[in-house]
């Protein structure tokens, strides 16, 4: 069985982990994207205003 094929289901560590620390890998793809959708306009020539993420 590839890691690809097993379920998040299967992983009651994961589980676990995301209730105690958050979903990380699903706020890295959040950020991916926006960077992502950032990029492409930067290159289109749509200026973007950059956006603080840190906490004060």
């Amino acid at each position: 069985m590839k890691p690809d094929s097993i379920s998040t289901g299967e992983l009651p560590i994961y589980e676990s982990l995301i209730r105690e620390r958050g979903d990380v890998v699903e706020e890295a793809r959040v950020v991916a994207e926006e960077t992502q959708h950032q990029m492409s306009q930067a290159l289109n020539g749509v200026a973007v205003a950059p956006q603080e993420t840190g906490a004060a």
